[in-house]
């Protein structure tokens, strides 16, 4: 006869990454062991696409300052990818509770913030001898200002609440509300009229930029991802020794 299987250990061998992740110390050792991988990957990608940018040729329209592009178009989109990363950790609050998602929310909102900003520096500085002013209200500059002060308010609300576990939900909350920015700004320039051209490297089909443009822009992107991504675990193990710390100072005024 043969044995009735071991389905003690099913929910063991089935256990997915998601579950792993749960726990903080294993996280933290998990990112310990990446963050240097991708910081060298970082600086490899950033490099190449650093050589590549400056190695391209004048645009016979936009000169030289057709460059400011290998770092505006990564910003921004970076600036939405973070933002993006941000709605799925609140859904992982609301929905899956999932112990470390506010963590991760938490984490990537300066990172977010920070892309932004430079998105809209550079882009003021490329605008500039392209449309004769540092700044136009049309639909994309605006609603990526947007997406900005949106980092900003998130990030003074996660301040103003001092434990962590009560602003969870509400941060959760504000940032889904502010999710339906992102479509605006993807597709701003195709609802409405904007000096923006429409999309040229994300499009179905062959691609409008010349791959002498097209390779240093997807390079800078691929290394402004990985900063992302090293940045993101180092702020998320910062996030959780601050809360280990703060519990630790609760303990010892309670004694």
């Amino acid at each position: 006869m043969s044995s009735a299987p071991n389905t003690q250990s099913i929910p063991q061998a089935s256990a997915s990454w998601w579950t792993r992740l749960a726990n903080p110390t294993r996280f933290m050792a998990l990112a310990g062991r990446l963050i240097p991988w991708l910081a060298a990957l970082t600086l490899i990608a950033g490099a190449i696409g650093l050589y590549l940018g400056f190695s391209a040729p004048e645009d016979y329209q936009q000169g030289a300052t057709v460059q400011i592009m290998f770092i505006h178009v990564p910003s921004a989109w970076l600036a939405m990818m973070c933002y993006s990363v941000m709605s799925i950790s609140a859904l992982g609050t609301l929905v899956w509770r999932h112990p470390l998602a506010d963590v991760s929310l938490r984490a990537a909102a300066p990172i977010g913030a920070a892309f932004t900003l430079l998105a809209l520096i550079t882009g003021s500085l490329w605008g500039k001898p392209m449309w004769g002013t540092w700044w136009v209200w049309d639909a994309r500059l605006t609603s990526v200002l947007i997406l900005f002060l949106i980092y900003l308010g998130l990030m003074a609300l996660s301040r103003a609440i001092e434990d962590p576990v009560q602003a969870a939900k509400p941060l959760a909350i504000v940032t889904l509300v502010g999710f339906v920015n992102i479509p605006i700004i993807k597709f701003s320039v195709d609802w409405w009229n904007t000096l923006h051209q429409p999309a040229s490297v994300s499009r179905f089909g062959r691609p409008t930029l010349d791959a002498v443009f097209l390779y240093p822009l997807l390079t800078m992107a691929i290394a402004f991802t990985l900063l992302f991504f090293t940045l993101h675990l180092m702020n998320m193990r910062n996030e959780i020794l601050a809360r280990r710390i703060r519990v630790m100072k609760l303990k010892q005024a309670g004694n």
